[in-house]
Protein backbone atom coordinates (compact mmCIF):
# COMPACT_ATOMS: atom_id res chain seq x y z
CA UNK A 1 0.00 0.00 0.00
CA UNK A 2 2.36 2.44 0.90
CA UNK A 3 4.94 1.52 -2.11
CA UNK A 4 1.90 2.60 -4.17
CA UNK A 5 1.37 5.62 -2.74
CA UNK A 6 5.43 6.44 -2.97
CA UNK A 7 5.13 5.20 -7.01
CA UNK A 8 2.12 7.94 -7.27
CA UNK A 9 3.98 11.09 -5.91
CA UNK A 10 5.75 12.93 -8.54
CA UNK A 11 9.04 13.54 -9.39
CA UNK A 12 12.59 12.11 -9.03
CA UNK A 13 13.55 10.07 -5.75
CA UNK A 14 14.62 12.70 -3.49
CA UNK A 15 11.55 14.94 -4.04
CA UNK A 16 9.19 11.77 -3.30
CA UNK A 17 10.85 11.31 0.08
CA UNK A 18 10.44 14.86 0.83
CA UNK A 19 6.97 14.40 0.16
CA UNK A 20 6.26 11.53 1.73
CA UNK A 21 8.14 13.20 4.56
CA UNK A 22 6.04 16.22 4.41
CA UNK A 23 2.50 14.50 4.01
CA UNK A 24 3.38 12.29 7.45
CA UNK A 25 3.82 15.17 8.68
CA UNK A 26 1.04 16.23 7.85
CA UNK A 27 -1.25 14.08 8.47
CA UNK A 28 0.47 13.75 12.45
CA UNK A 29 -0.18 17.40 12.57
CA UNK A 30 -3.92 17.03 11.56
CA UNK A 31 -4.24 14.03 14.07
CA UNK A 32 -2.81 15.70 16.74
CA UNK A 33 -4.42 19.15 16.20
CA UNK A 34 -8.04 18.13 15.44
CA UNK A 35 -8.62 14.40 15.53
CA UNK A 36 -7.55 13.42 19.09
CA UNK A 37 -9.05 15.91 20.88
CA UNK A 38 -12.36 15.50 19.38
CA UNK A 39 -12.18 11.75 20.30
CA UNK A 40 -11.20 12.76 23.49
CA UNK A 41 -14.39 14.83 24.40
CA UNK A 42 -16.78 12.53 22.26
CA UNK A 43 -15.21 9.20 23.88
CA UNK A 44 -17.07 7.31 26.15
CA UNK A 45 -13.57 5.20 27.12
CA UNK A 46 -12.32 8.34 29.29
CA UNK A 47 -13.96 8.91 32.35
CA UNK A 48 -14.53 12.02 33.73
CA UNK A 49 -12.01 12.46 36.94
CA UNK A 50 -12.68 14.69 39.50
CA UNK A 51 -10.85 15.17 43.17
CA UNK A 52 -13.18 15.90 45.69
CA UNK A 53 -11.76 18.53 48.24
Amino acid sequence: MYALLFRLLPGPLWLRVVLAVFLIIAVLFLLVQFVFPWLDEHSPLTPDVTIDD
